[in-house]
């Protein structure tokens, strides 16, 4: 897919939803406020976590079972509606040497997905790593897990720090001084 995959659809407001592996682009896109989704997609399970309105926090939510992708389209959506979500950002593993493998394409044809059936934007995060950043924080404490969560999956953590690198992207590509979410989309921001 090209690095700036084509608009996807278009929300009754009229803003574009789109697919982008640019966090500048991505962060113009969005409003003010409002939360952000993150979504570490895998074959099996898809872990969820969100941003508070201000984009300041980030939470794990839930790791839903992959068997129905109906399903779990209509739970996103739920979860997109009950949290006031503006954007997505849906983790991109890409190779360690950077190349673009099937689990890679198989994100890509999520987030397309997802930006067509919930009208929002959605960001492709480099996830390299995250599932290991994750075990490491387990292994030296810095995580500790519910009871219910032990010996449980922990796709919804890896989601987290998806889109904890996704917010300091953003920090790092606002120009300008802008902040992200600052603003919405300018006139030529969005070529199809």
């Amino acid at each position: 897919m090209a690095a700036d995959l084509a608009a996807m659809s278009v929300d009754r407001k009229g803003a574009t939803a789109f697919v982008t592996r640019d966090p500048a682009r991505f962060g113009t896109s969005l409003p003010e406020r409002g939360a952000l989704l993150g979504v570490d997609p895998g074959p099996k399970r898809v872990g969820v976590a969100v941003t508070d309105p201000g984009r300041r926090l980030v939470t794990p939510l839930e790791t839903l079972r992959r068997r129905d992708e109906a399903r779990l389209r209509e739970r996103l959506r739920a979860l997109v509606r009950a949290r006031g979500v503006v954007g997505l950002v849906v983790g991109h593993p890409v190779s360690m040497d950077g190349r673009i493998g099937p689990a890679a394409e198989a994100a890509e044809r999520l987030a397309a997905d997802l930006a067509a059936a919930l009208a929002r934007p959605v960001l492709l995060q480099d996830e390299r790593l995250s599932t290991f950043a994750v075990e490491a924080a387990l292994r030296e404490g810095r995580l500790r897990l519910r009871r219910r969560e032990r010996g449980g999956p922990l796709d919804h953590y890896a989601a987290a720090v998806i889109l904890e690198d996704a917010l300091t992207a953003l920090a790092r590509h606002a120009g300008g001084g802008r902040v992200p979410g600052a603003g919405g989309a300018r006139g030529g921001e969005f070529p199809a």
